[in-house]
């Protein structure tokens, strides 16, 4: 397979005691999944920090948000009967979904790109808020259209998943917008400049029963309210990419096309990137695709973690053909890796 990512020779760059839990009693576990973008001359991550409970003997604790952003614990013994703790990140208990760890996303700065701190002069927590959001915000885009910052999300509850949108001009105050895509749903990434006068996003929803978990794309004349929702992606039986396949980042321009890096994985849950490319005037139409994934998770990192063998992007930097893609590697650390577009684009099919 081929493998194009120059990954920092620093990583990981961020690791979870490096950002102090939201709240006492609490544990970060994991780092993962960062939005990316530029503002005042610096490049900010949006990462998801994935907390838990601090461990007690003999017990499972799920911490969950009331509709008030107050934080609530159930602790389940693990020797109950009804408890399924199968899954690492989702476990259930008399027949009810908990997530193991509640997610807030947390806001740091560099000057150069890899070395990154809060800062002092911004609010740099972003949590749940509301019933939509009682199991945390998790896996945020960021894309700036015009003079505004869109944070698309996914918002996780005990009633679905579903795509939570805020918007902010300056990054201290928001706006929320609730749910714009209901459950099940995730992975949204909104182009950066508008097509033909119209918003233009990607999206993923889910079918278990029918059709799989493919990338659509949608229209708005807003970027609130979504329609024309069409599948231009699915997934490929036998390939690395043949369980599930969702957005990273928001689409890059290109004089060849708007380019999207895209997560996929296969029926083991291992998680590579891979690119598309759509038509400059028509992203509902799909010109390529690449055969075979640009990134592979190979080092420790990636491969040994809260979840293992993941390398998963929803943030970039892109500086003429260099682009820097900042990753969640095993589910648990914060990575960078540089490309080249026209590299990418050379592999397309």
């Amino acid at each position: 397979m081929k493998d194009i990512a120059r990954r920092f020779p620093e990583n990981p760059i961020l690791i979870p005691n490096d950002i102090k839990p939201s709240n006492y009693g609490l544990k970060v576990i994991c780092l993962l999944n960062p939005g990316v973008f530029t503002f005042n001359g610096k490049i900010w991550l949006l990462i998801r920090v994935a907390e838990n409970v601090t461990p007690k003997d003999g017990v499972i604790s799920f911490p969950v948000l009331d509709e008030y952003g107050n934080i609530d614990v159930l602790d389940i013994a693990k020797d109950d009967k009804d408890l399924d703790t199968s899954d690492p990140r989702v476990m259930s208990y008399k027949g009810q979904d908990y997530l193991t760890t509640l997610s807030h996303l947390r806001l740091v700065c560099s000057e150069d790109g890899i070395h990154f701190h809060e800062p002092d002069n911004i609010k740099t927590m972003l949590t749940g808020t509301g019933k939509a959001e009682s199991f945390g915000i998790e896996d945020c885009r960021v894309s700036k259209i015009e003079d505004a910052y869109y944070l698309t999300y996914t918002a996780v509850s005990a009633s679905g998943v579903g795509v939570g949108l805020r918007t902010s001009k300056d990054w201290i105050n928001f706006k929320s917008f609730g749910m714009i895509f209901p459950p099940h749903n995730k992975d949204c990434a909104i182009f950066e400049e508008k097509i033909n006068g119209k918003f233009y996003a990607l999206h993923r929803p889910s079918s278990v029963q029918l059709g799989g978990n493919y990338i659509w794309i949608a229209e708005s004349p807003d970027g609130i309210h979504w329609g024309n929702h069409q599948c231009i992606v699915k997934t490929r039986k036998g390939q690395w990419d043949s369980a599930r396949v969702g957005a990273g980042a928001a689409p890059i321009k290109t004089d060849k096309g708007w380019l999207e890096i895209y997560h996929g994985a296969n029926e083991n849950n291992r998680y590579c990137l891979g690119a598309f490319l759509m038509d400059i005037d028509n992203p509902y139409k799909v010109l390529s695709r690449t055969v075979q994934p640009i990134m592979v998770p190979t080092e420790e990192y990636e491969l040994t973690g809260f979840f293992g063998q993941v390398v998963f992007t929803n943030g970039h930097v892109v500086n003429g053909d260099e682009l820097t893609i900042y990753y969640g590697a095993a589910d648990e650390f914060v990575c960078g890796a540089k490309f080249s577009i026209s590299e990418i684009l050379g592999l397309l099919e």
